[in-house]
């Protein structure tokens, strides 16, 4: 009797201990999320069983050896489920090595085999560089297959929207659509593949010319205004464009809102898309001119911009945030690629790579994703002009200088373009919004480790 009341005991002990490991656990999961709570729930039972050995007659350890493995191998089980990557398409379909190109910008394959990493080996024991390069190949790098079939699937939606514009929908007179974008360059991430429709308006040189923003009350040279001018000679009517003209001069809203009508209510875009093997749809987001595409193989970001261009100048017709709703911006996209493109090709350098996976880090952050992937393009042209070497064997360095870079001119709330030093790319952005741009990228930097405090 005194031998089983003592193992009753033992068991309503085990009972409370057990429910109190529960109630642990189950706020452990609230609190510290599933591994936070898988490394408590470790820690738990390592106390749990520390107290049945103590408590267990001597006879009992053979039974406790046989039902429970033993903390080591608990803690490796874990290490082999948060060290374990995802296994995705593309990793089953290509094989991890490949020989080295000679491309200005290393594709993934090859900077796998330069890294010499694994992909079973646990992140822990990475370094800086081989993470980003990890990085790289996991979240950035995009097959030739996949820009293939999206450059194809963006001209074929081109030459839709092309006829449809010519034939049905005579009052916005656009010229011939031309591509551009991300995807076009070959500067592309994983998760979508941008593609720009520039739309461009053919104006008459005598009946527009354009009024820099440095003369406006803006005062702001990256943005201009575009006058109709000899009205007294040639009456409204003359243009086509003179239905958009608002205060005397043409509004680069109106012309927005009109194509965003068009796009959402006119075009037939489930006949399109299913022509196209494909679902096309408007962005239903205010003000935005865009189209989502989704392909079996592929997803589309596509923006529509109305593009004039005027003494070697090229300006985009956005929806600006400013007072003033006939504004233009002045758009230096084509010469920051080439300056890019240009800047590798001559010494095998990586700032392409740097931009791509900065760019994919930003996109997901709630504060970071306001820095595009333009300001990021000039952070990198302006370290080029003292940093020389951009081998692969630096990029962890440049990139951690480039992050270094960007949080001086957020704390000096201007950063000048590099092509036009009067042009501040942060003019766009409000002073708080970039208060929370350099304070939470300076707390990612002051993290004890960068790969950490980018959320790598």
């Amino acid at each position: 009797m005194a031998t089983f009341a003592g193992k009753q005991g033992k068991r309503q002990d085990e009972s409370s201990l057990g429910s109190l490991v529960d109630l642990v656990l189950a706020n452990a999961r609230v609190v510290l999320g599933v591994s936070g709570a898988a490394v408590l729930a470790l820690a738990t039972l390592a106390v749990k069983r520390f107290i049945d050995r103590a408590t267990s007659p001597p006879g009992d350890d053979d039974d406790m050896k046989a039902k429970q493995k033993s903390l080591e191998e608990s803690w490796q089980e874990l290490s082999l489920i948060k060290g374990a990557p995802k296994a995705r398409r593309q990793d089953l379909e290509e094989p991890l090595l490949s020989p080295v190109r000679a491309a200005p910008v290393p594709d993934s394959k090859d900077l796998v085999q330069s890294s010499g990493v694994s992909s079973g080996q646990s992140l822990l024991c990475l370094t800086l560089q081989e993470k980003l390069l990890s990085f790289y190949r996991d979240h950035v790098y995009v097959s030739e297959t996949e820009k293939a079939v999206g450059k194809q699937l963006a001209e074929d939606i081109r030459v839709e929207l092309q006829s449809f514009l010519k034939n049905k929908s005579s009052d916005l007179p656009f010229g011939n659509i031309s591509l551009s974008g991300y995807l076009c360059d070959d500067l592309v991430g994983q998760h979508q593949l941008e593609v720009v429709f520039n739309l461009p308006l053919v104006l008459e040189d005598h009946l527009w010319h354009l009024i820099g923003g440095e003369e406006t009350l803006l005062d702001n040279p990256w943005y201009g205004m575009i006058k109709r001018s000899s009205l007294e000679y040639f009456t409204r009517g003359s243009s086509p464009w003179d239905k958009f003209i608002v205060g005397g001069y043409l509004s680069s809203n109106s012309i927005n809102d009109a194509l965003l009508k068009t796009l959402v209510a006119s075009v037939n875009w489930p006949v399109i898309g299913s022509l196209l093997d494909c679902i096309v749809r408007p962005s239903m987001a205010p003000r935005e001119l865009k189209l989502e595409v989704r392909h079996e193989q592929v997803l589309l970001d596509i923006t529509l911009c109305p593009v004039v261009e005027t003494e070697g100048k090229t300006f985009l017709a956005t929806f600006s945030g400013e007072a003033v709703e006939n504004l233009w911006r002045r758009s230096f996209y084509a010469a920051e690629v080439s300056e890019l493109k240009e800047l590798d090709a001559g010494d095998g350098g990586i700032r392409r790579c740097c931009l791509l996976i900065l760019k994919a880090t930003f996109e997901k952050h709630p504060f970071w994703s306001r820095i595009t992937g333009s300001d990021l393009t000039h952070v990198i042209l302006h370290l080029s002009r003292t940093e020389t070497d951009w081998s692969e064997a630096v990029l962890a360095v440049r990139l951690q200088q480039v992050l270094e870079e960007l949080v001086q001119y957020l704390a000096k709330g201007s950063l000048p373009c590099f092509f036009d030093e009067r042009v501040d790319l942060l003019s766009r952005l409000l002073p708080e919004e970039i208060d929370e741009i350099g304070c939470t990228l300076y707390e990612a930097l002051a993290a004890p480790s960068l790969a950490e405090g980018l959320g790598l």
